[in-house]
């Protein structure tokens, strides 16, 4: 039996590929691995049967016959670990792979989404507008050392692997910010990533869920 993911029956993110979904599809389309897709609703993820799969009631969940796994970084890893593509043969090689994908979700991502919420959540707070540029520093700090150790590289380290896939996921987030315009080495990686193919099926599959969703 193919494993099973969950997914947004109707995703927040309106089809731009940003669910966190996303990078597990990627990841399963890098490594040949057909798979399901269980698509669940916002009233879903309030059930006992959804928390049973994930602590925290997100998505997306993975099932494999009696296994169970959340968090997408953990279920790339996983995938990453278990078929060949996605981690280097090489020990040490393999070692930095992994190093990248913590650094993606550890290092670079959280100022991101410290953006997103300042600017989604925290925009009629009377201390937003001061707090607004601070958090673009810090992610501006962020791109420039990730630019610096890119330099003139197509991937991380070497050959393409899951710390790019997640590191690319991640920076997608700034897709429409204009940060990364800053960084052209940074904005020419990103697309580098979104021209795999099997970043395009993954995209396909989950631009298909919100225009069936949304009736287009």
């Amino acid at each position: 039996m193919s494993p099973t993911i969950t997914a947004f029956a109707q995703s927040p993110d309106r089809g731009r590929g940003l669910a966190r979904d996303m990078q597990v599809r990627w990841a399963l389309e890098e490594v040949g691995q057909p798979y399901d897709v269980r698509l669940v609703s916002f009233s879903d993820m309030k059930e006992t049967a959804h928390w049973a799969l994930h602590p925290f009631g997100q998505i997306p969940t993975y099932q494999d016959g009696d296994l169970v796994l959340f968090e997408s970084g953990a279920i790339v890893f996983h995938l990453a670990e278990r078929h060949a593509g996605l981690l280097p043969d090489d020990a040490n090689a393999r070692a930095r792979a992994i190093a990248w994908m913590f650094a993606a979700l550890s290092s670079v991502e959280p100022p991101i989404l410290e953006l997103a919420n300042a600017r989604l959540l925290e925009g009629d707070k009377p201390w937003s507008k001061e707090r607004l540029p601070l958090v673009v520093d810090r992610i501006r700090d962020r791109l420039k050392q990730l630019s610096n150790r890119l330099g003139d590289a197509d991937w991380l380290d070497g050959e393409f692997s899951a710390g790019d896939l997640l590191m690319v996921g991640v920076l997608r987030r700034l897709s429409s910010s204009g940060l990364l315009d800053e960084y052209p080495n940074l904005a020419a990686y990103v697309a580098r990533g979104e021209a795999r193919p099997a970043f395009r099926r993954a995209f396909a599959a989950q631009l298909a869920v919100f225009t069936a969703a949304s009736g287009g």
